[in-house]
């Protein structure tokens, strides 16, 4: 069986049987992560070698913290507008897709927000060009969407700009090395690659640590949070974060996984690309690699697509209401067996249809 789940997303099989055999009682402790104390010797424990390996996997700058916080990507397209407008109202957004748009809706609600650029007219299947956005000097920041997966478009680059970037990676975080000195702050759910729902990344750059409104909640005041822990954070999924940080580690890191995502990625955008029973209308250039999306011909036979797909072991390749088709989800989790896999069926269900065609033609 393979989940292409675009989140939350499976889970290497290593982390869920060490989840499994520590679940009721933590190296000896006698306790299991979720009852333990979150200011016990054990939670800090297990919190530091988090944020330790984290750091590591991500080569974090010294003027930069990273904080394991609360709430989902959703509820923070609010909370980082809160916590960088309180001095300057403006900021720029790149509307890219489904959750970019919903970040700019989020954020009017606290500033005046200036779309530089945007992809809507076209359906969103590509990345704006650098040289068409509309960017204000003065901004107190830009926002992108790194990778929009319910649209099936990535910045391959991320840009280089003279205000803060500020970034939603959360279906591509960890999946391909980041200079984290470009961005002011980027943040990221938990739930595709690095563990169940519950956490969301934040990291930030010393110097908007102080740009916050008076309204910010204390436990969503990233200042705050950076200088101590102001409420209980959500500790399994910590240690959750914690086992994949270490099992990414033990892949060879973020570079070691890169390659390896590529191949697969490489893999299913040819076989889509080769078969006319297939088509994928996001431009090659701007395709994600962590969501590929894609049509059939004859929409009419998706149903049995997906319902075939599943009797043969393919779960979850629906496509986002919004958009339709398919996707396959190619986090770190999912094996290179599982692509193959996934490309042999495509095969074998298009081969199968051009074959009723034909009989159907000759009858």
């Amino acid at each position: 069986m393979y989940n292409f789940s675009a989140g939350p997303a499976q889970l290497p099989p290593e982390v869920l049987m060490t989840a499994k055999d520590e679940f009721l009682d933590w190296h000896g402790c006698g306790m299991s992560v979720m009852e333990m104390p979150f200011t016990s010797d054990e939670f800090n424990e297990i919190s530091t070698k988090a944020y330790q390996d984290l750091n590591t996997l991500i080569n974090l700058p010294e003027n930069y913290h990273s904080l394991f916080l609360q709430g989902g990507a959703y509820a923070h397209f609010s909370l980082l507008a809160m916590n960088l407008l309180g001095k300057n109202p403006n900021a720029d957004y790149i509307q890219t897709g489904h959750w970019s748009t919903r970040a700019i809706n989020e954020a009017k609600r606290y500033g005046h927000i200036n779309i530089a650029a945007s992809s809507e007219q076209d359906g969103f299947n590509h990345i704006p060009a650098y040289h068409q956005w509309k960017l204000d000097p003065n901004a107190a920041y830009c926002h992108i969407t790194t990778n929009e997966t319910a649209n099936g478009v990535q910045f391959q680059k991320i840009p280089d700009l003279d205000v803060p970037l500020v970034a939603d990676v959360t279906s591509d975080f960890l999946t391909r090395e980041m200079d984290i000195s470009k961005f002011g702050l980027l943040y990221a759910s938990a739930q595709k690659n690095i563990g169940p729902s519950g956490l969301t990344i934040v990291i930030i750059r010393d110097d908007l640590l102080d740009q916050a409104m008076d309204i910010v909640p204390a436990v969503f005041n990233y200042s705050r949070q950076a200088k101590t822990r102001v409420n209980t954070p959500s500790t399994y999924s910590v240690y959750m974060a914690g086992l994949m940080f270490s099992w990414l580690l033990k892949q060879g890191g973020i570079e070691k996984v890169e390659q390896q995502n590529s191949i697969k990625v490489q893999r299913l955008y040819q076989a889509i690309d080769n078969d006319d029973f297939y088509h994928c209308t996001v431009n090659p250039a701007d395709r994600s690699k962590a969501n590929i999306c894609f049509e059939l011909s004859n929409p009419d036979l998706s149903d049995d697509f997906l319902n075939d797909a599943k009797e043969n072991g393919l779960l979850n390749l629906k496509g986002h209401g919004v958009r339709g088709g398919i996707r396959a989800s190619n986090y770190n989790a999912m094996p290179l067996e599982g692509f193959d896999a996934l490309i042999d069926f495509m095969q074998t269900f298009s081969a199968s249809h051009a074959m009723t065609s034909l009989k159907k033609n000759i009858a």
